[in-house]
C-alpha cells in the first residue's frame, strides 16, 4: 500500500483547502480537532478533503465522541451524476441538508457510525452503509462504540476499505460489515472524495487521517 494523504487534524489550518457545506465549528484541542455545529439542534455539516482518490483505498482515522447525542459519517468516493466533480458547476447547490447528499446528484457511499441522534438509533446500535443516489441502505453491522460517558474521552480507530466493488468497515480492528456492490442499485461507485459529516449536536474530536492506495 502507497500513502495518499496524510493529515493530523491537530490544528485549524491542517482543514486549510477543505470544503464545508453547514455551519461547522472547528476548535484545536491538545489531542486533535474538535469538530461541533455552530448552529442549531437541526443544523448539520458536511467537511469535504480537497484530494480525489482512486477508486481502491484505504481510508482510516481517530474518532472520539465528546458530547452527544448526534451521528458522524464518511462519505467515499464521491463524485456527481454525469462524470462531474462535487463541485463543477451545474452540481445541485449543497448546505448540509442530508437529502441534498442521498437523493440529488452525488454518486457516493456514505457510511454512518456513531448513531445516536434518534431514539431508536439510541436503542440500537448499528454501523449502516448506504449508497446515493437513491438512499439505498446496501449493508449494516453493529456498532460497538460506547456512550459519552463510558468512552471516557478515548479514541477508537475507524477505518474504511473500498477495493473496487468491495467495502469493509472495522473499528478498533473488530470488523463489522462487508459488502460487495453487484449493482442491483445503479453503478458502482469507483474514485471520488472523501468527506466527513456530523448531526448536530454532536461534538467529536478526529485526528490521524490516512488514505493509503490498495
Amino acid at each position: 500500500m502507497t500513502l495518499l494523504y496524510r493529515n493530523p487534524l491537530a490544528a485549524a489550518s491542517d482543514l486549510d483547502g477543505w470544503v464545508a457545506e453547514g455551519p461547522v465549528a472547528v476548535r484545536a484541542t491538545e489531542d486533535g480537532l474538535a469538530l461541533s455545529s455552530s448552529g442549531g439542534f437541526d443544523d448539520h455539516w458536511t467537511l469535504w478533503c480537497p484530494e480525489v482518490f482512486p477508486d481502491r483505498v484505504r481510508i482510516s482515522w481517530d474518532f472520539a465522541p465528546r458530547e452527544e447525542p448526534g451521528l458522524a459519517m464518511l462519505f467515499f468516493g464521491a463524485a456527481a451524476t454525469g462524470g462531474r466533480g462535487i463541485f463543477d458547476d451545474g452540481v445541485a447547490h449543497r448546505t448540509g441538508v442530508y437529502p441534498q447528499y442521498h437523493s440529488s446528484d452525488l454518486r457516493t457511499l456514505h457510511v454512518s457510525y456513531f448513531r445516536r441522534r434518534w431514539e431508536d438509533e439510541r436503542a440500537f446500535h448499528t454501523c449502516n452503509l448506504r449508497k446515493s443516489p437513491g438512499f439505498h441502505l446496501v449493508c449494516q453491522g453493529g456498532d460497538p462504540l460506547p456512550p459519552v460517558v463510558d468512552a471516557k474521552d478515548s479514541y477508537y480507530r475507524i477505518e474504511v476499505v473500498k477495493d473496487a466493488a468491495r467495502v469493509s468497515f472495522s473499528i478498533d480492528g473488530l470488523p463489522l460489515f462487508d459488502w460487495i456492490d453487484d449493482e442491483s442499485t445503479g453503478p458502482r461507485i469507483r474514485d471520488g472524495r472523501i468527506g466527513f459529516r456530523q448531526m448536530s449536536p454532536l461534538v467529536a474530536r478526529y485526528r490521524n487521517l490516512e488514505v493509503h492506495s490498495l
